[in-house]
């Protein structure tokens, strides 16, 4: 009676052991088809890539990220989707899950190139100088946390010369701003533009222009002591300007305030700049 009861214990473990061996091998087989599957999605997603179907291309990335979540090749997934989605001007579609990235994988070897990619989609989002610059801002706000955080890559070599343009965009909007308020005589809004221009973005361009206004809106409100200490500041710096002409006419009882015409202007800095991103 031993010896049977034994028999079947032992029957019994030759058959949980080829159950388990089956099991591992169904097992193996499934992460091989997964594993062929998600192969074969990203090499689909590259051949629509090269042929410019950008948008069947971040289709099939995104792909392999379902296929694969836990294995490396998902967050590249997620960064080729994003830049494909990008290519095909899907901005929306490309920050989103650019942003899904960084919430999901936020070890990633690749986060400089997030970041520049998404500063890139920001910035694309705008649609002329006369519209909400906001997307400028936060393509900003991207390009310098690549500055601070990856400062030795490419990416941030790059990220400063891109803020120096976006900058002439911030500012050419303020002037853009002030020179209304000047025409609707709202002479403290005008002097808070043309003083962020003087604060924020004093390697610009525009900073003479704002000197000078800031010189002429003070001597309109009969504060001379302020409307000249902006004009020695226009002159120490900026005397051989045309703006430092203007300047000394303010003087001149018979002065007139004169604004420029914006828009020929801007839509020039804006696409010479669009251009070069």
């Amino acid at each position: 009676m031993f010896k049977i009861r034994i028999f079947l214990i032992f029957l019994t473990l030759i058959f949980l052991y080829s159950c388990s061996k089956e099991v591992e091998k169904i097992k193996l087989i499934k992460e091989t088809s997964q594993n062929d599957e998600m192969i074969s999605a990203y090499n689909k997603g590259m051949d629509f890539l090269d042929t410019g179907d950008y948008f069947a291309a971040g289709k099939k990335f995104l792909e392999v990220e379902v296929l694969m979540p836990q294995s490396q090749w998902a967050p590249k997934s997620v960064l080729m989707a994003s830049y494909s989605y990008y290519l095909q001007d899907y901005y929306s579609l490309a920050i989103e899950n650019l942003k899904r990235y960084f919430k999901t994988y936020p070890k990633d070897k690749n986060m400089a190139y997030a970041h520049y990619l998404l500063a890139m989609c920001y910035y694309e989002t705008i649609e002329g100088e006369k519209k909400d610059l906001a997307p400028l801002v936060l393509s900003k706000k991207e390009l310098l946390l690549i500055i601070e955080n990856f400062p030795d890559t490419d990416y941030a070599y790059d990220a400063r010369y891109k803020i120096d343009l976006i900058n002439d965009i911030l500012a050419a909007k303020e002037v853009y701003i002030g020179r209304h308020y000047i025409k609707k005589k709202k002479w403290i809004p005008a002097l808070n533009r043309f003083k962020n221009v003087l604060n924020n973005y004093e390697t610009t361009d525009h900073v003479e222009e704002a000197i000078h206004r800031l010189v002429e809106i003070y001597y309109i409100l009969g504060m001379e002591d302020e409307s000249l200490k902006y004009a020695s500041l226009l002159g120490y710096n900026y005397n051989s300007g045309e703006w430092y002409k203007e300047t000394y006419k303010i003087f001149n009882k018979e002065y007139k305030v004169s604004v420029p015409k914006n828009k020929k202007e801007k839509s020039k800095i804006l696409s010479k700049i669009k251009s070069l991103f």
